[in-house]
């Protein structure tokens, strides 16, 4: 594989109060909007939005999101996209309603708008979206043939969020580079179009990545814990969002996502955010590649003081047999699961014995 391929949302733009620009930045895309809306902001966001829309001569109509980005929602979208002839779709919300509303852009045609929320997935900047039975369990990603032509990010808007949100997208941008040098070794293709070798550039953009969260973290998820925007998160924001989109899908993921994926045919882990799961998958991809130990051990303290999960039980699992271990260590290993982009051999046993050892190492005991 000798062509190179790389590929970015066409504006990202970042700062506090940015979601009042909305009109200015949907006009050039489309005269009609679907707007699918969180249904935390349906009484708040939602007014303000479609005003300063119309104010810009964008007619929107508006959908309250399910909950799940699954076919059933999807098709709902896409319904009343195509009825109000929708040449933009705007999502807004957490990264299933950014999925959802990609998604359906892809299916009608139309341009896609991000608006993140949260700041707890790289989800908003990227051409991919993830859909999830209605229960919640992943299925599959669709890949949407375009990345996001704007992706607006209010960080006044994401501080008011819970701290643990923004945690939750450091657990997942933590597996950016590490996922990144899997693919590298194992020479994957990445995520633009059919698959590329990675660029320089997008390879140094997971390197980013992993060192702003290495500097900063611990100071913004302090800040933001008190609802403060100071300048380590507005960094946060951006590592979280646009560095971990532009570092995953310039490079591609590996078991770290792969076995955030297995996990969720156990029901307790449906409970938490894909970036815990992410970060815990981090501390078994080490394992797994067998990297050594000051890695482990930089990863682990990382997590442990944002108050990520770093073991088995942290996520409902303490008392996981080791049928269900098998089960997720089969579902891994699945043709289309992109833990096979490790540059190691694979076995269902091994995924799952080094899930359980990286979890004894968490709790410093033996495995």
């Amino acid at each position: 594989m000798t062509q190179r391929g790389y590929g970015g949302p066409l504006r990202y733009v970042q700062g506090p109060g940015t979601v009042a620009d909305i009109g200015r930045y949907a006009a050039p895309l489309g005269s009609r909007a679907l707007l699918i809306v969180d249904g935390f902001f349906w009484d708040t966001l939602r007014p303000e939005i479609e005003a300063a829309l119309t104010q810009a001569g964008v007619s929107a109509v508006s959908l309250r999101f399910g909950g799940e980005s699954s076919e059933t929602e999807i098709a709902r979208c896409v319904a009343a996209g195509r009825e109000h002839g929708a040449g933009v779709v705007i999502g807004l919300g957490g990264g299933k309603a950014l999925d959802t509303g990609k998604i359906a852009a892809f299916h009608i045609g139309a341009r896609i708008v991000t608006v993140p929320t949260i700041a707890s997935t790289d989800s908003p900047t990227s051409s991919l979206g993830v859909v999830y039975s209605p229960e919640g369990v992943y299925d599959r990603v669709v890949r949407c043939g375009r990345n996001p032509d704007v992706v607006l990010v209010d960080s006044e808007l994401i501080v008011q969020a819970p701290a643990r949100f923004l945690a939750s997208g450091m657990g997942d941008a933590l597996s950016t580079w590490y996922e990144a040098r899997s693919n590298i070794e194992s020479r994957s293709r990445n995520y633009i179009g059919e698959g590329y070798a990675a660029s320089i550039g997008g390879y140094a953009i997971a390197r980013a990545c992993h060192d702003t969260l290495m500097r900063d973290g611990r100071a913004a998820f302090a800040a933001a814990k008190a609802g403060r925007l100071t300048p380590a998160v507005e960094n946060i924001i951006e590592a979280n969002t646009l560095l971990s989109g532009l570092g995953f899908e310039n490079c591609g993921v590996s078991a770290a996502h792969g076995i955030h994926d297995a996990l969720t045919v156990l029901e307790p882990t449906h409970h938490f955010f894909h970036g815990e799961k992410v970060a815990f998958g981090v501390l078994c991809l080490l394992v797994l590649e067998n990297r050594p130990p000051e890695e482990f051990a930089e990863a682990l303290s990382f997590c442990r003081d944002l108050g990520l999960p770093t073991k088995l039980a942290d996520l409902g699992l303490g008392d996981v047999s080791a049928t269900d271990m098998a089960r997720v260590g089969e579902a891994a290993m699945l043709p289309g699961s992109v833990v096979h982009s490790v540059p190691v051999d694979l076995t269902a046993r091994k995924i799952a014995d080094c899930i359980v050892t990286a979890s004894a190492l968490a709790e410093g005991g033996s495995a």
